[in-house]
């Protein structure tokens, strides 16, 4: 057998994980942008978006520690040391980019910001088919797929623009589209880095400790000029210490979120796995619309331009990912990691084994002293920060807060086991 090929039911399998984990990305990235309604009570953009971030760093260190245990993360940064610098480069972006969304909420709302960043799924596909050979030996049927889903998103995504015209909360619904697709061309280049890791072999837990550097880093760093500041920034932290809770918990449940879009970027690509993540633009339109009563009074035709808007957005991206990779277009994407491979010097058995979804030399082992004490300090401060909290004060439905969480709590459970079965995590 050439050794490129990969067996046409484990391929099947290794696809039917990656659009798992793309719908289950979806919904726990939808969910995590509602902390950001913290805007309404008067705290600033950059402070929240800091504070997610370190509710990110707990859980970047935490989850893969708990998963898989540091020794075998370890283990894989030692097969592929360049791509450290690669993930603190994707976490820079991230940084940036999750800054420019809480502006965009601000400005515009959840339900409207959502779709809008979302066009990071057109760079996605360019940046798959430039780089990583995705969509090469697809076929006609399979590219018109992608690329009629692309239009639609471009369509739902104009809908929207428009819409923020008359849903706008301060008069700045310009500046909050500016600040919505800004943060969709940041994302969309951070895939890059996402690609390159999984191409060459990294496992996704691996990736997003060392992802969480640049985020923590370059965040730190646009909070403090922006604040004017060590002392003003720890100021206002701590006069917000009774609801930094929720923030924490925003960037916590993201990182889940990220995590799914991980390994559907690994099994289906950035051209597909992205966009069909991108779901949670319906997941920030339920939150936005049920939980929060986003453009409630509104007219019938902002209503209808916001969720057609969104409904076309989500057929594009549900176009894209139905377009799923043939075995000639998968062994591209070999061809593709090869040359990484060869590029960095890595071993070519390593990056075979890491490709299919096989633990190759990096099995997880016997968690340490080390997982345990990161997972119980991460622990720790999550039980502290409650301890101290508060409901906001903000207008909100929990009875449909009950039913997002169940719905959460089930493609979360769902997903994990088909992930485990299919790859243990690799």
């Amino acid at each position: 057998m050439d050794p490129l090929t990969l067996d046409a039911s484990r391929l099947r399998r290794l696809q039917l994980a990656g659009i798992a984990s793309g719908f289950a990305a979806g919904a726990w990235l939808g969910a995590a942008e509602a902390p950001t309604k913290m805007v309404t009570l008067g705290l600033s953009p950059v402070v929240i978006s800091l504070t997610m971030v370190l509710g990110v760093f707990l859980a970047r260190w935490s989850l893969p520690a708990l998963l898989r245990g540091t020794a075998a993360i370890g283990a894989d940064v030692r097969q592929a040391p360049h791509l450290v610098v690669w993930a603190i480069l994707a976490g820079c972006l991230w940084a940036v980019a999750n800054t420019l969304t809480v502006f965009a909420i601000r400005d515009i709302g959840l339900s409207i910001a959502f779709p809008l960043w979302n066009a990071n799924s057109l760079l996605g596909i360019l940046w798959g088919a430039v780089f990583f050979n995705e969509l090469r030996g697809a076929g006609w049927s399979r590219r018109l797929g992608v690329l009629g889903g692309a239009v639609l998103m471009c369509v739902g995504a104009t809908l929207l623009a428009i819409a923020s015209s008359a849903g706008a909360a301060g008069g700045h619904s310009a500046r909050g589209v500016a600040a919505a697709l800004a943060a969709g061309a940041l994302w969309g280049t951070m895939y890059i880095p996402y690609r390159k890791a999984y191409l060459t072999g990294m496992n996704p837990l691996a990736f997003v400790t060392f992802f969480t550097v640049g985020e923590v880093g370059m965040m730190t760093a646009l909070g403090l000029t922006d604040r004017g500041g060590l002392g003003p920034l720890v100021t206002e932290l701590a006069g917000a210490r009774d609801v930094l809770f929720w923030l924490l918990l925003g960037g916590f449940v993201w990182v889940v979120g990220d995590l799914f879009q991980q390994y559907a970027a690994k099994y289906i690509g950035i051209s597909r796995g992205i966009p069909l993540s991108n779901t949670n633009q319906l997941w920030g339109l339920a939150w936005g619309l049920l939980v929060f009563g986003e453009l409630r009074g509104r007219s019938a035709a902002t209503l209808g331009q916001v969720i057609g808007g969104s409904l076309l957005m989500a057929l594009g991206a549900a176009a894209i990912a139905l377009a799923s990779a043939t075995g000639t277009e998968h062994r591209r994407w070999q061809e593709a990691a090869e040359r990484e491979g060869s590029r960095y010097g890595i071993d070519p058995a390593y990056v075979r084994a890491a490709l299919a979804g096989q633990t190759g030399a990096t099995t997880p082992g016997r968690r340490t002293w080390l997982d345990w004490t990161l997972v119980g300090g991460a622990t720790a401060v999550f039980i502290g920060f409650a301890a101290i909290a508060r409901v906001p004060s903000l207008s909100v439905s929990w009875g449909w807060v009950v039913v997002l969480v169940a719905a959460l709590a089930v493609l979360l459970v769902s997903t994990g086991l088909l992930l485990w079965r299919t790859t243990r995590f690799n």
